[in-house]
């Protein structure tokens, strides 16, 4: 899943557009719940070496909060790692970049 496409399935699933705080990061996109307006993911555009992954280059990301029982569970799946500058007990990280199946992703 490329993350135009996951911000289309947060679209026609949750009518929810990212929302982008922060001008010197124009590529980190948060969406957030419509009522409370509570983060529930973010997208970001980071260096592979950023999360200990030995590649070149940069890669879009995923950072979804997520069940805490599920989480250990879903580390283990390929594209899965832990929260990339979240809390690591909420949150999960996901690569963007097709090393995820996109049925675990939705």
């Amino acid at each position: 899943m490329t993350r135009d496409e996951l911000q289309r399935y947060i679209f026609d699933h949750y009518s929810t557009e990212p929302d982008y705080p922060w001008a010197d990061a124009p590529n980190h996109a948060v969406f957030r719940h419509g009522g409370n307006r509570k983060w529930f993911a973010l997208t970001m555009r980071i260096p592979y070496r950023t999360l200990g992954i030995s590649k070149d280059g940069d890669v879009d990301i995923l950072n979804i909060k997520c069940d805490p029982i599920l989480i250990g569970s879903l580390r283990g799946r390929p594209g899965f790692l832990p929260a990339y500058h979240m809390n690591k007990d909420k949150w999960i990280t996901i690569l963007l970049d097709g090393s995820a199946d996109s049925a675990d992703i939705i």
